[in-house]
């Protein structure tokens, strides 16, 4: 049997559930990992005592980033659905998801963690959205990167397809806390600022806080799978990105 991605567990009398992604070192957001995480939101929704939940993850790496072979035409449309499902589940789950991230947090991995509320970084943890080096771009970054950090900075992430080390990604606004240990901090913060809340007053305050932007971001996210799958997809270059990535050589552009 094939062991699970994801290892889930709740603690502190039932206030806070844990969930760590557990393929290291790579922690790749796969069919099974989307699956797993989502189904651990919906078991642990109703909750009656639940505060906060802690994402973290095994290994070096937070993650690596999503399945490149999933990203292929005759896979990426059942991918992008169900990342965008989970990120939605992420956004309106009831209770604050507080994300540690060590090491590397690219890709599809970044888009599940902007799922969370505040993101808690190692100073040696490197953030990006590699994606445009493969000829493809990143939906749901694109939509949820310009809530937490502004235009400019979205666009450069984007577009560079560049890496950001901790303290930029903090300057920016898109990590909430350095610290040398993430998961130590976040549940410290957990404990400070969660721990002795009224479960019923977080989860109406969360929804409240959210309740502007999640109709932008659930329109959003259909908007840029419509772009990737019959605008993106189309394109010669997506395909010869992806292919040139999986043979491990350099890809020769169209520009089209």
């Amino acid at each position: 049997m094939t062991a699970s991605p994801l290892r889930v567990s709740v603690e502190r009398e039932g206030a806070l559930l844990r969930l760590t992604l557990a393929r290291p070192k790579a922690n790749i957001v796969d069919a099974a990992m989307i699956a797993a995480l989502s189904e651990a939101l919906a078991r642990h929704a109703g909750a009656r005592a639940l505060r906060g939940v802690v994402l973290d993850a095994e290994g070096p790496h937070f993650s690596f980033g999503a399945s490149v072979e999933e990203h292929l035409p005759a896979t990426c449309a059942a991918m992008l659905r169900s990342l965008h499902a989970l990120i939605v589940a992420m956004l309106e789950f009831p209770a604050p998801i507080l994300v540690a991230v060590r090491g590397q947090c690219l890709g599809g991995g970044l888009e599940v963690a902007m799922g969370g509320s505040l993101l808690f970084a190692a100073p040696d943890a490197q953030l990006g959205q590699p994606e445009m080096r493969l000829g493809v771009f990143a939906p749901a970054a694109s939509v949820l990167l310009p809530f937490r950090v502004n235009a400019a900075a979205a666009e450069d992430l984007l577009l560079s397809g560049r890496s950001i080390g901790a303290a930029e990604a903090h300057r920016i606004g898109l990590v909430h806390t350095v610290a040398d240990d993430p998961v130590a901090a976040a549940l410290s913060w957990f404990d400070e600022h969660l721990a002795g809340k009224s479960a019923a007053s977080v989860r109406h305050a969360l929804a409240a806080a959210r309740m502007a932007r999640m109709p932008a971001i659930r329109e959003g996210l259909a908007a840029v799978e419509r772009l990737y799958l019959q605008g993106l997809m189309n394109t010669r270059d997506a395909s010869e990105g992806l292919a040139a990535f999986l043979a491990h050589r350099s890809p020769a552009w169209e520009h089209c």
